[in-house]
């Protein structure tokens, strides 16, 4: 042992990683999810489907990059 604690399980280090991670994505389209539905709450259908058109150039270079390996 180390005495630091740090070095004695790394494997709970690499999981808090990703535990973090993972809350940070999702965290993220919670926030997401609640912007658009603010927008739909305000505009109305234009809210709904401004969003999902614009977003269309990013799911175009997603499947080009996905694509290209």
């Amino acid at each position: 042992m180390t005495g630091n604690g740090t070095q004695d399980n790394p494997e709970v280090d690499d999981n808090g990683d990703d535990t973090a991670l993972v809350k940070k994505i999702l965290l993220a389209l919670v926030v997401i999810l609640a912007a658009w539905g603010a927008a739909i709450f305000k505009w109305g259908v234009p809210g709904l489907y401004i969003p999902a058109l614009a977003s269309v150039p990013l799911i175009y270079l997603v499947l080009i990059i996905v694509a290209r390996g």
